[in-house]
This record gives C-alpha cells, structure tokens and sequence, in this order.
C-alpha cells in the first residue's frame, strides 16, 4: 500500500508534466538552478570542516533551525500549491492510518524539497569527518531533521485541513506569501546588515537554539566533537521526543481530518443587498463594471494586483535611499500606472466559462469593453493620484508634479484603452476561482510571460510622448515641457482609451462566440 502511494505521488507529477511541454521546461530549469545551490550548499558544509568547531556549529545549528522552521511554516501561507495526497483527497479510501502516516512520510522525503534537504542535511557529515564518533552522529542527526521536517510539514497540513476548506483562508493566504517575495531585496539586506552588526550575538543564539526543537538535532554533532557527550545526550532526546510528539498530533490531526472531512458552506446574503449593482447605472454597461469591480473585492486574482501597490513605495524608497537620490521614488506614480493599467490585460481569461452570460445576453461589445475600463479606471487612477502627489510631497519635489501627473495619467489612460483590445484577443490558461492565485495553470507558463512582455512592450511605445517631455521636463528644468507633459498625457491618453475601448467592442462583436469557445477548450485542459 506504501508502495502505490508512492507510485500515484510520482504518477501525478508526471502526468501534470505531460500535459504542459513548457511547464516541463521550467521544472527542468528550476531543477538545474536548485542544484547549483545545493552544490555551493554542500561545498559549503565541506569548507566548514577546516574551520573552528564553534564557528561551523553555528553556522549549522542557526540554518538548520531556520530549515525546520521553513518547513513548517510555508504550509500555512502555500494552501492548495501542491494538492497531491492530501488528507481531505484520501479520506474516502479505506487505508489504515500507519500505513497512510508511512506512505506520506516517504512521499514527503522522496519529493524534490525532500531530496534537496535530504542531500543538504546528510552533507553535514562532512563537516565533522575529522571526528569520525560526531560524524556519525550527524548522520543519524540528520535522518532526524529531515524526518522532523517532514513529519512537521504533513502535521500542518492535516491540522489546517478544515482551515484550507474555507475559500477566505486560502485567499489570504496565498496573497500574504506574496509580500515577503516583493520585499525580498530590503528583507535580504536587512538581515545582512543586523547579521554583519550582531555577529557577536550568533554564537549564543545557537547555542539557545541548540535546546530547543529547531536546533537540538543540528547541535549533538558539536558537541561530540567537544567531548561533551552530556550536553550531547540530552540534545539528542529533545531531538527524539519533538519527531515523537510531531508523529503522534500528525496521527490524531490526520484521524480527525479523515473521519470528519470537512464541509464548504455557501454565504447567505441579505436580501436586497446587491452590492456595486446599486451603486452604478442600471444599464449594460453599468452592470459590467459592477461585476468588474466585484471581482477587484472579491477575487484574489485580482486582489493579488492591489497588494503590489502600497509595497512599490517602499520599494522605490528603500533603493533611492540607498543611491542617495530620490529620482527613482518620485517616479513612483507613473510606474504604478504603467502596472496596474495592465493589470486586466488578459480580463476575459478570468471570466472563464461565465463570460457565456456576455454571449447569451447579446451584450454589445462596446459596453462590454466600457464597463470594464470604467472599473478599472475606478480602481486605478485614485492610487495614482495619490502616489504621485505623495511622493512628490514627501521630496519636497513640487516643481516635477505636472512632468509625473502626465507621465503617470498618460500610462494610467493609455494602459486602460490598451487593455481594452488585448483582453478581447489573449485568452491565456489562468487559475481557477477559488483556487490559490499563484497556483500555475497548465501550459501557463510561456504564453503568460511572452503576451505580458508583449503589451508592455505597446504600452511603453503608446506612453513615448508624454514620457519623452517629462524625462526632458526633468533634465533640463523647464516647467513648459512639464505641463506640456501633463497636456499630453491627458488628452493622448483619453484617446487612446476611446480608441481601445472602440476597437476592443468590434472585435468581441466579431469574435464572442470563438472566445468563448476558447475558453471553454481552455477549461477541459
């Protein structure tokens, strides 16, 4: 039975492979560039050797720690990433509890993060080769990490099961995984600069962890090479008794789970509680841009376009303070125009089959095109209003608000006619509502990367006017070319924005029908 469980594990990750050619392509590359950081990780383990017992000890205990500590970690804000062998999918087969317990065990260690660990753990045994008796006791020290993390991981998810059947958790979850990835660069560099001024402090933060369960099994190793073989015998039954206690709530978190799966409930909502319907013009129009807008609400995929924007200051902040000039933050409105006008760019691949309404109902595709720019245009230009001013406020850079506001209201406008004709022409494979908004759709992969490139591309040479007198506006100081910036920038972009709008309404005139048959092929994928 372990055995077959097995075989399904490793048959559905082949079959998803199957089903995409470039998906196949960017495991392959993702795997060539893990492995070129488990090499340097693993030449790194065997450098450590030749260095002091104290300095390699923490160095092991403190990334051993934050190891385990990942892994436990990333299935809360991962829900429904990989969904292969979870509990709520086995619940209705009858497989006794050790072997299931057994069979995802393994199939956690035989998967690539488990092999990837695996290898990086049982390298340590290099690290102390010049004590063979502590080499030893790394190698069984890291069959027990790796089994910790395992066993940690699988006992999350079996604990979060009820928690992942409720579409609002997965929601935020996987929108909340996407912040530290955006501030990735002033999280480095931050945890660089506080480890460069607290080196002094490491050694006894690793010592500290080196009691506890994240780090007892990382530290036995040291301290057999001391001689400290009490210290040593303690850390190892912490190590024993954390796997045991994970073991044993995994086994009751995965009984409960698999007795009582969980039930969805649908919401009930009051009675004349319409929402954005209200509030907007009862005619077509009006109605796409309500339930346009009540996807920006309610959709983590587009959500998921929002949470960028209060992060891009920050962003723009941190380097330009770093440069020592702040040119790059006071660009700040532009460039959050130039992205989320293009936010939409593939707007009918999130409808998916429920665009069908739009064909059955005979909506023109001049509304169709007009009530989703409306919703965009409301979602949009008041973030860039106020970035733009707010930067130039906090810079104290008034004289260059008429060269940005132009720049940034020319790319705002110009992005939403743009998208008005590319969400009627790019029917691209996109997550699933209700699934996790970084979940990658089959075959996803290329024609998202190369269409999104390809309209910003388009938009960069729609916005070439107003970007060209606000650059200049800028170097030489002339406040002429500034507001003729901001003349530009408005009158170029509501025309383009008509034009796309226009164009955007013949083609789904023309085309509604084959688009939608398109989605629909795009569904049974």
């Amino acid at each position: 039975m372990v055995a077959t469980l097995l075989r399904l594990r490793f048959r559905v990750l082949a079959n998803t492979l199957k089903r995409s050619t470039w998906q196949l392509v960017a495991v392959i590359i993702g795997a060539i560039y893990g492995m070129g950081v488990l090499v340097f990780v693993v030449f790194g383990l065997v450098a450590l050797a030749f260095a002091p017992v104290e300095l390699a000890s923490t160095i092991i205990v403190l990334a051993g720690s934050a190891l385990i500590l990942g892994w436990i970690a990333v299935p809360l804000v991962a829900v429904g990433v990989d969904q292969t062998l979870e509990p709520a999918k086995l619940a209705q087969f009858p497989l006794p509890r050790r072997t299931l317990l057994l069979g995802l065990a393994l199939a956690g260690v035989l998967g690539v993060p488990g092999i990837i660990t695996s290898i990086a753990a049982l390298a340590t045994t290099a690290t102390w080769f010049r004590s063979p008796i502590a080499a030893v006791a790394a190698l069984v020290c890291a069959v027990i990490a790796v089994l910790t993390c395992v066993v940690g991981s699988r006992m999350v998810t079996a604990l979060s099961v009820s928690l992942a059947s409720k579409r609002r958790f997965r929601e935020v979850s996987g929108i909340l995984v996407f912040i530290p990835l955006i501030l990735l660069g002033p999280i480095s560099f931050g945890i660089a600069r506080g480890v460069a001024k607290s080196t002094d402090a490491l050694p006894g933060l690793a010592h500290i962890l080196g009691w506890t369960p994240l780090g007892a099994a990382w530290s036995v190793p040291a301290d057999v090479a001391v001689g400290d073989f009490g210290a040593a015998s303690v850390k190892f039954l912490i190590a024993l008794a954390t796997l045991t206690a994970l073991v044993l709530i995994w086994s009751r978190s995965l009984a409960t789970a698999l007795e009582t799966p969980p039930v969805s409930s649908g919401k009930r909502v009051a009675r004349g509680k319409i929402g954005f319907f209200g509030l907007l013009p009862a005619t077509p129009a009006g109605a796409v841009a309500a339930r346009s807008l009540s996807y920006w609400v309610r959709d983590p995929r587009y959500a998921r376009q929002l949470i960028v924007v209060p992060l891009i200051p920050v962003l723009l902040y941190f380097y330009s303070n770093n440069m020592g000039s702040f040119g790059l933050f006071n660009a700040t409105g532009p460039i959050v125009a130039f992205l989320l006008s293009l936010a939409t760019y593939a707007d009918v691949s999130y409808d998916g089959t429920a665009f069908a309404t739009h064909v059955a109902d005979g909506v023109r595709g001049v509304d169709d095109r007009l009530g989703r720019a409306v919703a965009l245009a409301i979602v949009s230009v008041p973030f860039v209003a106020v970035l733009t001013v707010g930067s130039v406020a906090i810079t104290n850079s008034w004289p260059l608000l008429p060269a940005l506001a132009g720049m940034a209201l020319g790319a705002a406008l110009s992005g939403i006619g743009l998208t008005a004709v590319t969400s009627a022409r790019i029917i691209i494979p996109v997550p699933a509502s209700g699934d996790n908004p970084f979940k990658s759709a089959p075959g996803a992969g290329f024609t998202t990367a190369l269409s999104s490139f390809a309209t910003w591309g388009i938009l960069l040479l729609l916005t070439l006017p107003e970007a060209a007198l606000g650059v200049s506006s800028i170097v030489f100081g002339s406040a002429l070319l500034g507001w003729l910036a901001l003349l530009v920038g408005i009158f170029l972009g509501l025309a383009l924005a008509v034009a796309g709008i226009r164009v955007g309404g013949t083609i789904l005139d023309r085309s509604a029908p084959e688009i939608l048959s398109r989605l629909k092929a795009l569904r049974g994928a």
